[in-house]
């Protein structure tokens, strides 16, 4: 089921243009404060008719300005999670959740059973919802949502308002909606790690304009985005594949150019993963660099180079099938010659992949 969306729209001073396709997945909409993402999530639910254009969910037109088409909210079966949750302070967990059933007429859909397991809150269903932290709030609320039975979940920026340790908690559970719901999923966020672990298909959108969209592995490793993504946040997204459980403790990860040795990894043998690896986390050298604590010296070639702002220089570099970035000094790319279709090799320390940068796929 895919999302088509081309539309604009003008609200005061800020004028908003956007035109994208969200394939099956997670779709995310990513960009700065301000840029549009709301503005395109709300278009899409029915809480806004743009000015101008059409959406279209798998063929079918929920909004077409020209034709006299806006199917209000409720026709449009698509579920909604907002930042805050939003559930009923008087309900238990369980009633919250079926409060999404009285949505779901005769479509069809996983049980209340099944969704408080995918989402781990089956033990909460007595509970009241004073009694529930934040992030066990926003499972009971995309629980819900998932009860209405749609056709679509939209998530605004669901894990804003969590802290580090309560992201981390939640994060598994998204990509168990993604991998389990077979649900296209349209995701706002301002957040690199979270989108670099969650999305299969990435749209950048900046001051109301889609710059850019594809692949999540694509999007990420392409220079043109570095600037709109940040440097600190800049890195690329390899597949990767539990390979083997070393008895040191380090797990062993097969991706397209050999392998990649990070601290334990908790999954299976054979589990599909996806890990984020951040340019400024990389090292070049021409040589295999001999003695250093560095499990990961990797082969590659230099595929492009751009400048920044400041004395920086980003290079995208091939790794197998794969893209990684890094990011050198302009000093360190004279002084190693670096030009495209030079072979050299990537040193990455395990340690500075963080447990959050890993995920499933």
């Amino acid at each position: 089921m895919t999302l088509s969306v081309d539309i604009s729209n003008r609200a005061g001073d800020f004028e908003l243009s956007a035109r994208f396709e969200a394939p099956p997945g997670i779709t995310a909409l990513f960009g700065r404060s301000g840029a549009g993402k709301t503005t395109i999530v709300n278009a899409v639910a029915g809480l806004l008719s743009p000015d101008r254009g059409r959406i279209e969910l798998d063929g079918s037109p929920l909004f077409d300005r020209a034709a006299g088409i806006d199917l209000p909210p409720w026709r449009r079966r698509l579920g909604y999670v907002f930042q805050d949750g939003r559930l009923f302070p008087h309900m238990s967990v369980e009633r919250n959740m079926l409060y999404g059933t009285r949505f779901a007429r005769d479509a069809k859909g996983p049980s209340l059973a099944e969704v408080a397991d995918m989402l781990g809150i089956a033990h909460l269903l007595p509970r009241g919802i004073a009694a529930l932290s934040g992030g066990e709030k926003q499972r009971v609320a995309v629980g819900r949502a998932l009860l209405s039975r749609p056709r679509m979940l939209l998530m605004d920026e669901p894990l804003a308002a969590l802290d580090g340790p309560r992201k981390d908690d939640i994060l598994p559970y998204l990509e168990r909606l993604r991998d389990a719901s077979q649900l296209p999923i349209l995701y706002v966020s301002h957040s690199v790690a979270e989108i670099a672990r969650l999305a299969t298909t990435i749209v950048l959108i900046e001051d109301g304009r889609v710059i850019g969209s594809g692949p999540a592995e694509h999007v990420l490793s392409d220079l043109d985005h570095v600037r709109h993504i940040g440097l600190r946040e800049a890195g690329a997204v390899l597949p990767a594949t539990v390979a083997a459980h070393h008895p040191d403790g380090v797990t062993e990860l097969d991706v397209s150019g050999g392998r990649l040795l990070l601290p334990q990894v908790d999954l299976a043998l054979c589990a599909p993963v996806r890990v984020r690896i951040l340019a400024q986390d990389v090292m070049l050298a021409l040589t295999p660099p001999p003695d250093i604590s560095a499990l990961n010296v990797l082969p590659v070639t230099v595929v492009a180079l751009k400048d920044g702002l400041g004395p920086g220089v980003v290079v995208q570099l091939s790794f197998g099938s794969d893209r990684l970035l890094a990011r050198v000094t302009r000093r360190s790319a004279d002084g190693l010659g670096l030009r495209p279709g030079l072979a050299l090799h990537a040193v990455i320390k395990s340690v500075s992949v963080a447990r959050a940068d890993i995920g499933t796929r």
